[in-house]
């Protein structure tokens, strides 16, 4: 598996822990020796692991949570550090989010998550690094 697909094979895994109310998957996608930072809509910034896996903790514990659709992720790669912009859908509204991994321990490990509206659609064509990708 190349880098660019594990690193895209980790953010689909951060939407399905979310959808899954899925604590224990969440902490273990993110970064246990790099410091960590995460900004949820509408939310002033979280810093250190405590506090944004407190927040994790609290958002998942909702049963009433509205589920995320991933779309159009773009990475962008940078060497041990990888960054993935998407289109986040949560209850018909659009979000736009950044996804940033580092590899830590031969995985690909999330230390930053900032989502925020946006009147933006998600593509229908994209260009990535290997050329066009097309959306359904």
């Amino acid at each position: 598996m190349s880098d660019r697909d594990a690193v895209l094979f980790a953010n689909e895994a951060f939407y399905a822990a979310f959808n899954g109310r899925d604590f224990a998957a969440m902490e273990m996608l993110w970064s246990r020796s790099m410091p960590i930072s995460c900004i949820h809509p509408g939310g002033g910034p979280v810093f250190d692991r405590e506090a944004v896996m407190a927040g994790w903790r609290s958002i998942l514990g909702h049963v009433s949570s509205a589920q995320i659709q991933c779309h159009a992720p773009h990475v962008r790669m940078f060497g041990e550090h990888a960054v993935v912009v998407c289109f986040e859908e949560i209850a018909g509204n659009m979000l736009i989010a950044s996804n940033v991994f580092m590899r830590e321990d031969r995985a690909w490990r999330m230390v930053h998550h900032q989502a925020g509206p946006t009147a933006e659609t998600p593509p229908r064509v994209a260009l990535s690094d290997k050329g066009p990708i097309r959306f359904n």
